[in-house]
């Protein structure tokens, strides 16, 4: 791709962000035609599908071929997945130390317990209980029952309602299983197990209780605690 056609894809993009922050499109509606926004813009229509494809990869659009009412580029509803995807890919490339990601679920996850027990009415957390029953399965082995326990947190983030949280708790989960699996060979796993599904129910029970002070200092506790045992440092 020349420098001028990526420019003009870059284009389309920007015009579309503008379209979206002026909310002259939003979720539920299609995009203007290719060879409309080609004609606007002044750019090939190769550009545009271009553009249209960074947006759908993004999980902002989703497109249909074919004619009829729901053929067309589409804005989609909820569009969580891109900012997850890039923040994992974030992840991937910058290689975060550990302590910068323990730090940064201190503050998203106290956020979210809060948010969870201050709920009326009370929160629907079928999903995490769901997860938490999986976790009691006798013959789980470590990196079975770490990606459960991920998935937990992302859950109870989702439960909470802010997306943003939720989008970003998605994009950490695959640091949070890697981190908390490098730490378990570094701790009495049976011992740890018990430990982690009880923690898990206390944080449930706080919810439940609506005793926001408890589910803060619990999930606090919970992440220092997991960090200290198995990598030997407690900074936090």
């Amino acid at each position: 791709m020349s420098s001028s056609e990526g420019r003009a894809w870059e284009q389309v993009l920007n015009h579309l962000e503008q379209m979206l922050v002026s909310g002259e499109l939003g979720p539920g509606q299609h995009l203007p035609p290719e060879r409309t926004l080609a004609a606007q813009l002044g750019v090939g229509r190769s550009s545009v599908r271009e553009a249209l494809r960074v947006m759908e990869a993004l999980g902002l659009l989703s497109t249909h071929t074919g004619s009829g009412p729901n053929a067309g580029a589409m804005i989609v509803s909820r569009p969580t997945g891109g900012m997850s995807m890039l923040m994992r890919l974030q992840v991937a490339a910058q290689n975060f130390p550990v302590s910068d990601i323990v730090r940064t679920r201190l503050v998203l996850e106290t956020e979210v317990m809060q948010t969870l027990a201050n709920r009326t009415p009370a929160p629907e957390l079928t999903q995490a209980e769901e997860l938490l029953d999986a976790m009691d399965a006798p013959e789980l082995a470590a990196p079975e029952f770490l990606v459960l326990d991920a998935q937990f947190h992302v859950a109870m983030a989702d439960a909470a309602g802010n997306l943003v949280v939720a989008a970003m708790m998605a994009g950490l989960r695959d640091s949070i299983e890697s981190y908390v699996l490098a730490g378990a060979p570094h701790t009495d796993w049976p011992a740890t197990c018990v430990r982690l599904r009880h923690e898990h129910r206390g944080l449930v029970d706080a919810v439940r209780a609506g005793d926001a002070t408890l589910a803060r200092k619990r999930i606090v506790e919970h992440i220092r605690g997991y960090y200290a045992r198995s990598f030997g440092a407690d900074a936090f």
